[in-house]
């Protein structure tokens, strides 16, 4: 078999498994003290990921959520998952910033009255292999909403929750 052929087998297997619906990571989402908060997957999509929040705990309304470059989720503050995804540098965030290039940025979630949190929110930001790269990833959710404009993180305010992509 030539080496042109594969190649072409292989890129197509590897593409074929990146795209696939049944390759998704995630974990526990924790909240200070390592205190359970919910779970969150990361499933692969052809032209992005969708991210999957089942989350408890919350202060009731709505916050910003994002994927952050580290998969370590320590200390309490989770200040070691590091800043959001991105490829350039800098990277002004803001998903309505015509100036953007956080990969991590995604949409608000809202929080009941009872503190919890369910979402499903696709981005085309991103695809899984990127988020499982060496030191890994994680979701990070912040105590205020995004206004997807102020940098360096629109505002979103300190993060209450963790979860290392895995």
């Amino acid at each position: 078999m030539s080496r042109l052929l594969s190649y072409a087998i292989a890129t197509t297997l590897l593409c074929s498994a990146a795209f696939s619906p049944a390759l998704a990571a995630g974990g526990a989402l924790m909240g200070p003290a390592m205190a359970a908060r919910g779970n969150i997957t990361v499933t692969a999509a052809p032209k992005g990921v969708i991210i999957k929040v089942e989350a408890t705990g919350l202060t009731p309304g709505w916050h910003g959520i994002h994927l952050h470059e580290k998969g370590d989720c320590s200390p309490d503050t989770f200040t070691n998952a590091g800043a959001h995804v991105h490829t350039a540098t800098p990277a002004p965030h803001g998903l309505l910033n015509p100036a953007a290039s956080d990969q991590g940025d995604l949409p608000n979630i809202f929080a009941a009255a009872d503190g919890s949190a369910h979402a499903e929110i696709y981005s085309t930001l991103v695809m899984l292999p990127a988020l499982m790269d060496a030191d890994g990833s994680s979701v990070v959710i912040h105590a205020n909403p995004d206004d997807h404009t102020t940098q360096p993180i629109g505002g979103a305010g300190g993060r209450v929750a963790c979860a290392v992509i895995k």
